[in-house]
């Protein structure tokens, strides 16, 4: 089994269908309202557990009724809580989600506890570090978070996937130390100046990313799937996504991030993973939410990749 230590946000997902965005000043008559667990780094520890890792979750919440159904909510899904910090003097945070009737979304978060976890908060960890497979990473935290797991990282000779969202200005010497990132379009394109918007430019993107020192870059590109560029090689890929109905696109880039580390770490080749990374993320929008659409390992056997065969034997 698959051995992963996700550090990143957890927040309570707040969401409202709308027929349509509102424009500013407008108020729209949506619904249904939901709540739920969320938050980029819980919802793809979440992911990984459902593949079948054995996740240890390394986060901050308050000392209020969501901080307790969050702990709750990870010992649910089996993730190791033992580093989930609760505190007096801060919230659990909170994401303000509208999705529209095309499934597209908007997304306010206000991080709360988990954007002040601290360097010390993370190298208590350590001991799950030492056993991990795979690190897992995002911007969705404070930067002294970010900076010392990839540092501790680095020091212990263990891969790190960072996947850069939402976007937040990072040092070019961590990222020489990050194995895989895992940006979308958006967050590639203020990574290295250039706009995303096809296979070209998307090879562009990625190659300015590996001359920073990065092993292996992936820029996530919706249903279409994702664009592939590794040290070495002459040219990258486009690694086709699945076609189906799209319910709550929100979330998606969450079941890719924790699929792939699942994946990467029980050592599959990086293009199977991202193909099986695939999956999971055009799985998780035929379901509403977050963390409760991220699927099972069970549902992907059934999944087949034109030309490719089952997705999971």
């Amino acid at each position: 089994m698959s051995k992963i230590v996700v550090v990143g946000s957890y927040v309570v997902d707040l969401t409202a269908r709308t027929p349509h965005m509102p424009k500013p000043g407008e108020t729209v008559l949506g619904g249904p309202f939901r709540m739920g667990p969320g938050g980029k780094g819980g919802n793809q520890a979440v992911a990984a557990a459902r593949m079948g890792a054995n996740v240890t979750m390394v986060t901050k919440v308050g000392k209020d009724l969501f901080g307790d159904d969050a702990i709750h909510n990870f010992k649910k899904e089996g993730i190791d809580s033992g580093f989930i910090y609760q505190v007096e003097n801060e919230s659990t945070g909170a994401a303000l989600i509208a999705v529209d009737d095309s499934g597209e979304n908007m997304i306010v978060v206000s991080l709360g506890a988990c954007g002040t976890i601290t360097e010390e908060e993370v190298l208590k960890a350590e001991a799950a570090f030492h056993e991990a497979d795979i690190i897992l990473v995002q911007l969705e935290t404070s930067m002294d978070a970010i900076s010392t797991t990839i540092n501790l990282a680095q020091k212990l000779s263990k891969s790190v996937i960072l996947n850069p969202a939402p976007y937040q200005e990072i040092s070019d010497e961590l990222l020489a130390k990050v194995n895989y990132i895992t940006p979308n379009e958006t967050e590639a394109g203020l990574l290295t100046g250039v706009e995303v918007t096809d296979e070209d430019s998307a090879r562009k993107a990625a190659e300015i990313l590996l001359e920073k020192g990065i092993d292996t870059v992936i820029i996530t590109l919706g249903k279409q799937g994702c664009y592939l560029l590794q040290q070495g090689e002459s040219a990258g890929k486009i690694i086709s996504g699945y076609q189906v109905q799209a319910i709550d696109t929100t979330g998606a880039g969450d079941a890719f991030n924790g699929g792939f580390a699942h994946f990467i770490a029980e050592g599959e080749p990086v293009e199977i993973a991202c193909r099986k990374a695939n999956a999971v993320a055009a799985l998780s929008v035929t379901k509403h939410g977050t963390a409760p659409a991220m699927p099972y390992v069970e549902e992907l056997k059934g999944l087949v990749q034109l030309g490719t065969g089952p997705v999971v034997q």
